[in-house]
């Protein structure tokens, strides 16, 4: 009480207005008033929102803390439920994605210009580490195509400035920062800001990077020398045209070992169409050729090269030593010599973390029927790339083909990663020997094989047309920017183009006039009624009110409705306006300059003789020519405006004082009278509370002291209990069901014998009266009414219906009024 006390004194001296356009001029309203009250209802006042209660909103708790440290940790929700079936399950989709994620990894590790081994060290604490951390079960954690390629340009351009720092201390520090920036973003609980890249944009950047990177690894697979790769994609084309001369033997291993790996993959798709039961058989083959085609052209090379170890003497370029063990584990090295080396290629290294993974954790969710958390996968890229690079890894995060073979194989919980982490860990002490020969044209092979499948085909661009012929565009314009400038570049332009476009909708948003159009459910040629049920009779023109309704279509027809239907004019004077697609400041002129300028051109002044001198006119507003008349009698004075929040959600000073603006412009407009302001479909407390501090939400103060008699409030009221209620007809068919088992057991004695007791059959007859004498049967029925909107805000309603009811009936009021002299303003 001190406290308010305080607050009122301050707000005096400082000349706040409390109670600005308070309609009764007194203190808030309490309950027991009488201005506003519905005879048989009970009373409800809507309480606005405090401050301090968003502070309590967003403040953390300690149960939510609990709650927060407890979700950390995702594996501790199903590792206590874990049997046999489901190690079987994450034992074959672990050892699976093992047999492939070793070939792919020492692949990539080529692409991000690290030695082969970096790659192995990647993929194995990529799976040991995300099943700690994991929302999904599907998703693969390692060395990608795309963000291996990033760090090979970080690493290139890091070397031309600081060539004496280790290509692998690079990337090491890349994933650290990255890692730390992610996991911070997801501890925070803010991993919904990916939802701001589009599908498009992800598709171009998908598509660009695939075209980028096979075209990127062609000089590898034919054995051209002399270039770089690493240049723009058209810049590769054309260097690989002019040196295809130049091919050496390693053109014989690539190209026989792509041709290979689509061969297999082919026919064992034909395999499973062709023999169903056996697809499952087809499908681990096809997910084996990686790996057998490694083992089968290593052993070609083993034979070709055998003797021939040393670099000048072999008969084509092979892998090279690859040491056993984790020779490279250490304490990371980071510092800020290091950390400007690729400072400029941050936002992009995270991007291309985030968005890979997070997008197909979100695809193989939807396909699998589970949902994943961003933030918390968040958490686990970030963890994974910041423990990472301790033992020697470089920026990981989800591959698409490994999770997709992963899913197919039958994975069963996150556990499979910590299987193919063993076999990795298997493959960097056990096989270093064997990678000595696989060849580097087989690994460009394996690349161009596996970023094949990232290219969008022709029929999902299709479909986006069908969909959004603009977001097409976007597509084109990312990939196009990929090929002919950089993957980086094709990454920023997608994203930039797409909120571009977000933002151009939401400033050229076009609100809608409304007009109501009475309509019927009609199956067949019969009308199903108000509570879903079908009528006798069928559908009869001449008494159209039969289960009739109301809509609210717009004149225009902007939604595609049939133009044959001509929606009538709510009323005389009043206008229904929809606006759609949010209501903040850059959309609010556009908006309301839409709705005045309309409303201007169907309504005329309520007073004609506002300007009774030429002079006295605006020059905005010069009137007819000399020695004519300005004849507007056909057209109705502006008396209501109805507007339709169902598509807001939030507004802000700017929107509310623009709507402000316009009251004040319309109530001279209409002068001496006063326009009703209607609010309808409201969905926010917020936004409540910001349209009743401005004025909104009850009648508009007028100067003949009675707007409480000439007001008319009307709210919608809600039945709680009674007949129609869930609880009522929960009861029906309980009785229901009770009153067929009793006269079951009473067919049944029947059956058995012949006489019957009277009393036996009294008891059963008073049981079955008392079920039908029940609530849910009518007896005894009882049921109370409440106000759904608060009595404090009558001109807040909850549908168009209401707030057109409203509207009509005050009009009418006011005019009866007006009618027989009493409360009319002066001039």
């Amino acid at each position: 009480m001190a406290t308010s006390k305080i607050g009122h004194t301050l707000a005096k001296g400082l000349g706040i207005k409390l109670n600005y356009r308070n309609p009764q001029g007194t203190d808030a309203l309490s309950r027991g008033e009488s201005l506003y009250s519905v005879s048989s209802a009970d009373s409800f006042l809507e309480e606005e929102p405090t401050t301090w209660e968003w502070i309590q909103s967003i403040t953390p708790s300690g149960p939510g803390m609990l709650r927060w440290a407890y979700n950390l940790f995702p594996f501790t929700h199903w590792i206590g439920h874990y049997n046999l079936q489901w190690l079987y399950g994450d034992l074959v989709a672990g050892i699976t994605v093992g047999a492939v994620v070793v070939p792919q990894s020492m692949a990539y590790a080529k692409l991000a210009e690290l030695d082969p081994q970096f790659g192995l060290y990647s993929s194995f604490m990529g799976v040991l580490i995300y099943w700690f951390f994991a929302t999904s079960k599907d998703i693969t954690i390692g060395p990608v195509a795309v963000m291996s390629t990033i760090t090979g340009n970080v690493v290139n351009k890091a070397h031309d400035t600081n060539p004496d720092i280790p290509a692998h201390v690079i990337a090491s520090a890349l994933a650290i920062i990255a890692g730390a920036i992610i996991c911070f973003i997801g501890l925070v609980r803010l991993g919904r800001i990916v939802d701001f890249i589009s599908l498009a944009a992800i598709s171009a950047f998908m598509t660009g990077s695939a075209i980028n990177i096979s075209v990127g690894q062609v000089p590898a697979l034919m054995g051209i020398t002399g270039f770089s790769n690493r240049e723009s994609t058209y810049k590769v084309v054309i260097n690989i045209l002019k040196h295809l001369g130049r091919s050496q033997n390693d053109a014989a291993m690539g190209l026989t070992a792509l041709f290979f790996l689509y061969l297999v993959r082919s026919l064992c798709n034909l395999g499973a169409r062709r023999i169903p039961q056996r697809a499952k058989t087809f499908f681990f083959l096809s997910t084996l050729r990686t790996a057998f085609t490694i083992l089968l052209y290593t052993l070609i090379s083993w034979l070709v090269n055998r003797h021939h170890r040393s670099q000048k003497q072999r008969k084509f370029a092979i892998l090279g030593t690859v040491p056993r063990g984790f020779q490279n584990a250490a304490v990371p090295t980071i510092n800020s010599s290091i950390i400007k080396t690729f400072a400029s290629e941050i936002p992009a290294s995270i991007i291309v973390l985030l968005i890979e993974h997070i997008a197909i954790a979100k695809s193989f969710g939807r396909v699998n029927n589970y949902t994943i958390d961003p933030s918390q996968e968040m958490v686990a890229i970030g963890v994974t790339n910041l423990l990472g690079p301790f033992l020697g890894a470089y920026p990981a995060t989800g591959s698409f083909s490994r999770t997709a073979i992963k899913s197919k194989a039958g994975v069963r919980t996150p556990f499979a990663g910590v299987i193919t982490a063993i076999v990795v860990l298997l493959a960097i002490y056990a096989l270093p020997a064997v990678f000595f020969y696989i060849p580097n044209s087989v690994l460009s092979a394996v690349i161009i094989h596996a970023v094949g499948d990232l290219i969008t085909p022709p029929n999902t661009i299709y479909q986006f047309w069908r969909v959004n012929p603009l977001e097409v565009i976007i597509f084109f314009a990312g990939v196009f920017v990929t090929i002919f400038s950089s993957i980086e570049n094709g990454i920023y332009t997608t994203i930039c183009i797409s909120v571009a476009v977000l933002l151009f909708r939401v400033l050229f948003a076009q609100g809608r006039f409304v007009g109501k159009v009475k309509v019927h459910s009609v199956v067949g040629d019969h009308i199903i009624d108000e509570v879903g049920k079908f009528r006798d009779k069928p559908f009869d023109a001449q008494d159209p009110d039969k289960a009739a309704r109301n809509i609210f279509l717009p004149f225009e027809h902007g939604d595609g409705s049939n133009p044959q239907i001509e929606p009538q004019s709510p009323y005389p004077g009043i206008f229904i306006y929809r606006f759609s697609e949010g209501y903040n400041y850059p959309n609010a002129n556009r908006y309301l300059d839409h709705m005045v300028a309309t409303i201007f051109k169907q309504t005329r002044r309520t007073n004609a003789q506002s300007y009774p001198r030429l002079g006295d006119r605006p020059w905005n507003d010069p009137g007819p020519r000399r020695g004519r008349v300005e004849e507007h009698s056909d057209k109705p004075t502006l008396k209501a405006i109805i507007l339709d929040f169902s598509s807001v959600n939030n507004v802000d000073i700017t929107s509310v004082q623009h709507l402000i603006d316009v009251r004040n412009q319309l109530d001279r407009y209409a002068s001496p009278d006063k326009v009703d302001w209607h609010l309808a479909c409201i969905n926010n407390r917020w936004t409540k509370r910001a349209l009743a501090s401005a004025g909104f939400g009850f009648p508009t103060p007028v100067n003949d002291g009675n707007m409480m008699e000439r007001w008319k409030p009307i709210f919608s009221v809600a039945e709680l209990g009674g007949q129609d209620s869930a609880a009522a007809a929960a009861q029906d068919r309980e009785n229901a069901r009770r009153v067929k088992d009793v006269e079951g057991r009473k067919a049944s004695r029947d059956t058995d014998t012949v006489g019957q007791d009277e009393s036996a059959s009294s008891d059963s007859n008073e049981f079955v009266q008392t079920i039908v004498d029940s609530k849910a049967y009518g007896g005894g029925v009882t049921s109370r009414v409440v106000v759904v909107h608060g009595l404090n805000r009558p001109l807040f309603h909850i549908d168009l219906t209401s707030a057109l009811q409203s509207a009509i009936a005050n009009v009418e009021r006011i005019g009866e009024y007006e009618a027989k002299g009493v409360g009319t303003p002066a001039p």
